[in-house]
């Protein structure tokens, strides 16, 4: 649904303001206007809850192969390729997933338009499940990156059509708070990632890795089985002239008696803009005949041509790199490797401090968001983030790191001095006094603790 930061790509409309049936039609996507016809204090009916909730899976399917990859690194140890996991290994690993998130997203609009949004979840469903099988089956550094990439697809897909699908369904009044849900739902998923990966670290041996990227084809399978009984969205139905099958999905949006009223006007604003759509693309293909370039020289012309759609565009591309090059991913893939080396214990739990972190200032973040508004807290979290890498950059550079960044867990392979056998006797044989202190890459704590003994 068209948004007011498009007004300028759209162009202006004429209205006639003394036709109350022509103004109706546009509240659809004005919230000042649109509480004319839907009350203000109302809340979104259960199907919307249920639509909300269904899609949001895939923010929180995001959020557990975040969370999931910092604990299996720890976890590995050599179950793949039969050694242990090199840092370009490591990075391979969980760049993957990006680097195939970033390569999908930029079709995964075409794909909406043509397939529609469901079938788009739908579809990065079957990859979830697909990525998360060949993890877990994995033998090799290859077949996990593999695997990896095949859910980056996933995430590139459902990160891009899952905000669009709740917002295409979502009432203009519970819009905005539906669609940051599914930012919620993300780091609700790294909070689960980090119990599921800290519960099977402890107890599942050396195959607890593989049930930690495994258990992430469950939720998307949940999410496929439910995704079938719902509906696509009303502004591509109406795209593709299903008018009929639009209406009755817009009349269980809203539910309520009084509140169905508005199907009819709003019903009449989409039908409207997707004309203006049609009729944009076919004045653009006629004059695609008659100037060099075509439509895409057009359209560039008119993002970069026109002082809004510049200012709107520079504002989303700095917040949108400063959320990604700020290296907050690097930390959530690489949490635990980094406790690791700093010889905790229990490197997935301590990490577990992150995830909860960022899931409770996200749901204060939602709490204050409609209070002190979009621009007054990021301007508050802004030097709180600069102000945190500074200090993150500056325990780097200082701390003394192991030479050997590639055991499974140096606290446990390789106990501080503090910790070791004493030295021998003289009596004892010359090679017992190194044994504690160069155990093999694979062993356990119970190794470890044996070796040590006289």
């Amino acid at each position: 649904m068209a948004d007011r930061a498009q007004d300028p790509l759209m162009g202006g409309d004429e209205h006639d303001y003394d036709d109350p049936e022509s103004v109706s039609e546009h509240d659809y996507d004005d919230p000042e206007s649109v509480s004319e016809h839907e009350d203000p204090s109302s809340t979104p009916t259960l199907f919307v809850w249920l639509l909300t909730l269904s899609a949001g899976i895939s923010g929180l399917l995001f959020g557990y192969d975040t969370g999931v990859i910092s604990a299996t690194l720890v976890s590995i140890g050599t179950s793949l390729s039969s050694r242990a996991l090199t840092t370009l290994d490591k990075s391979l690993i969980a760049a993957s997933t990006s680097l195939f998130a970033l390569l999908v997203s930029p079709i995964s609009g075409l794909l909406a338009d043509s397939l529609g949004r469901k079938r788009v979840i739908l579809i990065a469903d079957l990859l979830f499940i697909l990525g998360a099988l060949v993890q877990a089956v994995a033998t090799s550094v290859w077949i996990m990156v593999a695997g990896r990439s095949i859910v980056g697809l996933a995430v590139g897909a459902a990160s891009f059509v899952t905000p669009l699908y709740i917002a295409e369904l979502a009432p203009s009044m519970f819009r905005g708070r539906l669609v940051t849900l599914n930012v919620l739902f993300i780091t609700l998923g790294q909070v689960v990632a980090y119990l599921i990966g800290w519960a099977f670290a402890e107890l599942g041996g050396e195959t607890g890795w593989r049930w930690m990227v495994g258990l992430g084809a469950l939720p998307a399978a949940l999410q496929c089985l439910v995704m079938i009984a719902m509906p696509e969205t009303p502004r591509w139905l109406a795209q593709a002239g299903r008018t009929e099958e639009a209406k009755a999905v817009l009349q269980k949006v809203f539910g309520a008696a009084d509140m169905r009223r508005t199907v009819q006007p709003v019903m009449k604003a989409i039908e409207r803009e997707v004309r203006q759509e049609e009729e944009a693309k076919r004045e653009r293909a006629r004059g695609s005949t008659t100037r060099d370039g075509g439509w895409f020289s057009d359209s560039w012309s008119e993002l970069f041509g026109v002082p809004g759609n510049v200012r709107a565009l520079t504002i989303a591309c700095l917040l949108q790199g400063l959320q990604q090059l700020c290296g907050f991913n690097s930390l959530m893939y690489f949490s635990a490797t980094l406790f690791s080396l700093l010889g905790f214990a229990t490197p997935t739990l301590t990490s577990l401090s992150v995830a909860a972190t960022n899931a409770i200032f996200t749901i204060l973040s939602l709490l204050l968001i409609d209070r002190f508004g979009r621009r007054l807290l990021l301007l508050l979290s802004i030097p709180v983030m600069v102000f945190a890498l500074i200090c993150c950059a500056a325990t780097f550079h200082y701390i003394i790191l192991p030479t050997d960044t590639n055991s499974h867990n140096p606290s446990v392979d390789a106990p501080p001095q503090s910790q070791a056998a004493p030295p021998p006797s003289s009596s004892s044989p010359p090679s017992s006094s190194t044994s504690p202190a160069t155990p093999p890459a694979s062993a356990t704590s119970r190794g470890s603790r044996a070796s040590s003994s006289p």
